[in-house]
């Protein structure tokens, strides 16, 4: 499958219905040759890096890369192999926990406003302000650390926040950040056979906390609530991309493809120099050559 058709094939249309059980986490496109693939995402993984370097001398765009997905989902595994030929200096990567007593004294929105990306750079937020979401949603205690006024914390909190996050990043997009969405969508089958291979390899077991198995409890309201989130804000400016993700090999692939798609369609060049630094230029390589004959 053409990478067009495959990056197409997970974004997730705007102002459509929309429910994770509408793709499947073991899809992979009728793409079956594992090796072939992996191949396939070092070619795509050389492209972003060449896109990166040209998008960094540029510094006009920045690109803001988001990665969601329940526990082991693979997002670590899927930025690492997708940014693998990536300069560092031109990448930075920023992982949300638990909000501090000084996020939580701010908008849900302000400690993302911190961590955003330079013009330039390519930005990766695994987890994000999605969590305000999705996770509170979940579990309503976290909502009240907020402190909230109460007029403010009703029924309509949820769509609000949806619809303050489209605006968000509709604001983000007028301002030259391009932001692209992914979500590694795994079966509970898959996230438990994860689990217990981290419990069983030592060099993983600091991945692992008790809540990681015991959240497991709210599969269904993740699922409900995180289908409804991507259906609220997935935009033109903001897209969304649900990925099967119980083949890591297979994610891998999809969203580096996307991110391909994403840089290409800025179209970054390196700088084109004027006349007075082209003779700045050539001052320079006379003195080097100079040196040369002494």
């Amino acid at each position: 499958m053409a990478a067009r058709d495959l990056v197409r094939r997970y974004r997730v249309a705007p102002g459509k219905a929309f429910r994770l059980a509408h793709v499947d986490p073991d899809d992979t496109a009728g793409i079956a040759d594992k090796e072939q693939a992996t191949e396939r995402l070092a070619d795509s993984a050389e492209r972003i890096g060449d896109l990166q370097r040209r998008l960094y001398a540029q510094d006009r765009w920045a690109v803001l890369l988001i990665f969601q997905g329940m526990d082991a989902s693979g997002k670590d595994g899927t930025v690492k192999h997708a940014l693998s030929a990536v300069d560092p200096s031109g990448c930075q990567v920023h992982a949300f926990k638990a909000p501090s007593e000084e996020e939580l004294d701010h908008d849900f929105l302000w400690r993302a406003a911190r961590a955003l990306p330079e013009r330039g750079r390519i930005g990766v937020f695994n987890r994000s302000y999605y969590e305000e979401l999705v996770t509170v949603r979940v579990h309503p205690e976290y909502l009240e650390r907020q402190r909230l006024p109460e007029e403010l914390a009703g029924a309509k909190l949820w769509d609000e926040r949806a619809e303050g996050v489209v605006d968000y990043e509709r604001y983000l997009a007028r301002n030259g950040v391009l932001v692209r969405k992914f979500f590694l969508h795994v079966s509970k089958g898959e996230q438990r056979k994860r689990l217990l291979a981290r419990m069983d390899e030592p060099e993983k077991n600091w991945k692992l906390r008790e809540q990681d198995v015991t959240e497991r409890r709210h599969w269904g309201d993740y699922q409900r609530y995180w289908g409804r989130v991507i259906a609220q804000t997935s935009s033109a400016h903001a897209p969304w991309f649900v990925v099967p993700a119980n083949h890591k090999w297979f994610a891998r692939l999809v969203v580096a493809e996307a991110v391909v798609q994403a840089l290409e369609q800025l179209e970054p060049e390196f700088p084109h120099l004027d006349k007075a630094r082209r003779a700045e230029l050539d001052r320079a390589r006379r003195l080097l050559r100079r040196e040369g004959r002494r």
